[in-house]
């Protein structure tokens, strides 16, 4: 088995070889985005679900889609500890100056680069980390309060004008949106509730951890109404099985259907997970087949690697505090988990430990699937809990 024809690509927002069992959602979105265009109304999209269910590559071919059928797109991630607005101007500065080059839409996108002026230049005092390049001066009054929802509203409903007369729409695709600050979200929520009363061809798709909803409805309480939320999860089972069976097949190799139904067991079907078992699966396997005894083979190695990598990153930025918190959790097994079964594994009262978990949500690693309830956000992270953190030391 040649190692440099190895078709698995486990990683971070890395494509899969065969995006499988995602096909209905991205016909889904390719209906909302073109209804969007044709003037039709539409609701805005968030892919929530869990880490490791490829909501980045799912987000990524969605605006491949997108752009094959002639709508300008912008991309983001929103990371932790940037604005909103400095995410935003550089990326619909560009989609701008694309949209001035067709004649019908001409001046209403320069006007729209005029409204972009003023927006990052009145916004810059709060908002320091602007940085975007200017083509045009700003339009007294056109964007430029100073205030981000209304100047949000103002600068988008110019950009839809821009993209109506040229007959085509602008997709905001921006992935991580969990971490928008709230008065951020609530611009960006009451920006598209505006471009969508106008009727303008302003979409957004977004995508972020599973609190993404309950922190959408405090920032407006509208946004249900406004919104969907198709959850991205595991894979089926026959999904799971095809996203292995035709990336070998297509190198000309085979797997027993013994070994097949280990990998989606061992895996649970998360897209992150298959890829990373089809690569070491590939790599014991001598020739084809690839059979369960190489499967049972690359478990542990694959076990090894999301240790030291896709597990372990999220465990290093923890405080002492929130590892007891999560191991206490793991100790549970899988959850959800009540607060309080947490806090009596922890021997604390449950109000002692509102900081902690508080924090965790903060940082994507738990979130709380109904009141007093509290999940992983990282699937099979108890079980990795109990490997790094074993016996019972770690009550001390």
């Amino acid at each position: 088995m040649d190692p440099v024809s190895n078709p698995f690509a486990p990683g971070a927002g890395t494509p899969p070889p065969e995006l499988a069992g995602r096909d209905e959602l991205r016909e889904t979105i390719r209906v909302a985005i073109e209804r969007v265009r044709r003037g039709l109304p539409a609701r805005s999209m968030m892919l929530v679900g869990l880490r490791g269910v490829g909501k980045t590559v799912l987000l990524d071919r969605m605006r491949d889609d997108a752009e094959g059928a002639g709508i300008h797109t912008l991309r983001m991630e929103a990371p932790e500890g940037r604005s909103l607005p400095a995410l935003l101007a550089p990326q619909l500065r560009q989609a701008l100056l694309r949209l001035s080059r067709i004649e019908r839409a001409r001046e209403l996108s320069r006007r729209a680069l005029r409204a972009l002026a003023g927006f990052a230049k009145s916004l810059k005092v709060k908002y320091a980390d602007i940085e975007v390049g200017l083509d045009f001066d700003p339009e007294p009054g056109l964007a430029d309060n100073g205030d981000l929802e209304h100047d949000l509203q103002a600068l988008l409903a110019a950009a839809g004008e821009a993209a109506k007369a040229a007959g085509t729409a602008f997709a905001l695709f921006i992935d991580e949106l969990q971490y928008v600050r709230e008065e951020e979200l609530a611009a960006l929520i009451t920006a598209l509730h505006r471009t969508a009363q106008r009727q303008l061809p302003v979409i957004l798709i977004g995508a972020g951890l599973p609190q993404l909803r309950g922190r959408m409805g405090e920032a407006k309480s509208y946004a249900e109404r406004m919104f969907e939320f198709p959850e991205i999860g595991a894979l089926p089972r026959d999904a799971a099985k095809l996203a292995i069976t035709k990336p070998l097949r297509d190198q000309g190799v085979d797997v027993t259907s013994a070994a097949l139904e280990r990998i989606v067991t061992e895996t649970h079907g998360y897209p992150y997970f298959v890829q990373e078992w089809g690569k070491h699966s590939w790599e014991a396997a001598e020739v084809s087949p690839i059979s369960e005894r190489h499967v049972e083979s690359a478990s542990v190695v694959a076990i090894a690697a999301l240790d030291e990598s896709f597990f372990r990153v999220r465990f290093d930025r923890l405080t002492p505090s929130e590892k007891k918190y999560l191991r206490a959790m793991a100790e549970l097994g899988p959850g959800p988990h009540r607060s309080g079964d947490i806090a009596t594994e922890l021997d604390r009262p449950v109000s002692s430990l509102g900081p902690v978990r508080s924090q965790l949500i903060v940082k994507g690693m738990i979130w709380s699937p109904n009141h007093g309830d509290t999940a992983f956000t990282v699937p099979l992270f108890d079980e990795f809990m109990r490997r790094i953190m074993p016996g019972d030391d770690w009550r001390a």
